[in-house]
């Protein structure tokens, strides 16, 4: 007889070796997919003649996927990463970021894709009350699988929306040039003289749009040119920041070609949004507009994780056209796979790699990217965690790290767990040390 999933789970708890099992997917959050190795590590004396401490075995090690949808768990640690970087270069005092940061002009820029074609939307007033959709003139519910798609399909620009999307990230970097520009230019300074007086700092999370196009956040500001330890110059303010980056905006052209040889004119939507950034109250915000540094990292880090998937697509690369016709997505989403995919047929846009990255609509860019002296990084955030995690073990153990030599010997044993029991146990680990971490966050914020 075949047992149920819950017979199953029950064998699982029930065996010898269930609590081990349980304290190592609970040491990795409950990852969903985790990486399985066998091997040791040890700390030896500093002449490697005496064994100090030995771990040897099966180890479990998180997959690191930041998407939601693959790994709740590796994603929930992304994000907490993401918002120390962010938090980091807004408010400062922490990650060898100083705290004048917070002094100095800042402003929250969103960049948009333009249209391509009327799609489906759901307009609200101020006070939140639904209008009709200005395609087609109907009321949609909110969960409407029509939103977002091409009101009329076969008149939609799906080539040059594939297009734009695969050239985003060369968009943002000539924005970026354009921003120098437009700054030195309003500073009465030459492009070159710009750097010796000021430096352009910047971090930028991609979402996308129901309509499977991507915008960008950004998080910008003035530094003095050594970066943020240097004051801003004397005439860099908000206001001026705000002007240059919408003239910055307006600026930007990307040409390339369609398939029958037209050139076409790439640019940022007509919807460019800029607020300053302060560290005021939530009710400052409320009243004037402007924007919490302190809400704006989570805000950020949120997307860092939650954009890294357009809506109903698939987490993996495309293989075949088979693939694509067995896609459970929008007929909206599955045309832009499909442009994609017949756009990377031709040798003309090889460079672009559009059948490698057709599941995520042609999108290349990494979803979070930032300037070199903006603040930490993500390497120096996984290094300290490791240090203080190895710190602590060597606590326990009543060691230096001064005085041990650490050895590791790790090969791998495969990936994933072993059956639906063990990820139905280690997803219902992951929904509890989640929940604990919220309530935690919720009394650390009612304190």
């Amino acid at each position: 007889m075949l047992l149920t999933l819950e017979d199953r789970i029950i064998d699982r708890v029930q065996r010898a070796d269930y609590r081990d099992w349980r304290d190592k997917v609970t040491a990795i959050g409950g990852c969903a997919a985790p990486i399985r190795l066998f091997g040791a590590w040890q700390l030896h004396n500093l002449d490697s003649t005496k064994v100090l401490a030995h771990l040897g075995g099966d180890v479990m090690v998180p997959c690191g996927n930041r998407r939601a949808s693959v790994c709740q768990a590796c994603s929930d640690r992304y994000a907490a990463d993401a918002f120390h970087l962010m938090r980091a270069g807004l408010s400062g005092g922490s990650k060898g970021v100083p705290e004048s940061v917070a002094e100095k002009p800042r402003v929250f820029a969103t960049l948009t894709a333009p249209s391509f074609g009327a799609i489906h939307n759901r307009p609200t007033t101020r006070g939140g009350k639904t209008r009709p959709c200005t395609g087609c003139g109907e009321f949609h519910h909110v969960d409407d699988p029509r939103i977002g798609g091409a009101v009329d399909p076969d008149g939609y620009d799906y080539v040059g929306a594939v297009l734009w999307q695969a050239h985003a990230g060369k968009l943002w970097h000539r924005f970026t040039i354009a921003l120098r520009r437009a700054l030195a230019r309003a500073a009465g300074l030459t492009v070159r003289a710009f750097k010796d007086h000021a430096r352009l700092s910047y971090a930028k999370v991609a979402e996308y749009q129901r309509r499977g196009l991507v915008h960008f956040h950004a998080v910008i500001r003035l530094d003095g040119p050594e970066g943020s330890h240097d004051p801003a110059p004397t005439w860099a303010t908000a206001e001026l920041l705000d002007q240059a980056v919408r003239a910055a905006a307006r600026a930007v052209l990307v040409e390339t070609c369609r398939p029958d040889g037209t050139v076409l004119g790439l640019v940022w939507g007509e919807q460019v949004d800029v607020r300053p950034i302060r560290a005021t109250s939530a009710h400052e915000v409320e009243d004037a507009g402007v924007v919490n540094d302190g809400k704006l990292a989570a805000y950020v880090a949120k997307y860092a994780t939650k954009g890294t998937g357009a809506r109903d697509t698939p987490d993996r690369p495309i293989r075949s056209q088979l693939d694509i016709d067995h896609l459970r997505v929008s007929d909206h989403h599955r045309r832009m796979i499909q442009s994609a995919w017949n756009l990377g047929e031709l040798n003309f846009y090889a460079e672009l790699n559009l059948r490698k990255w057709a599941h995520m609509l042609a999108f290349r860019g990494h979803f979070l990217t930032k300037s070199k002296h903006y603040s930490t990084t993500f390497k120096r955030i996984r290094e300290d965690r490791r240090a203080y995690r190895a710190a602590e073990v060597l606590d326990r153990l009543g060691l230096a790290m001064d005085d041990v030599i650490v050895v590791n010997d790790w090969a791998y044993a495969g990936s994933g767990y072993a059956n639906d029991a063990e990820r139905e146990l280690a997803s219902g680990i992951a929904e509890r040390l989640r929940a604990q971490r919220q309530r935690q966050y919720t009394e650390e914020d009612a304190a």
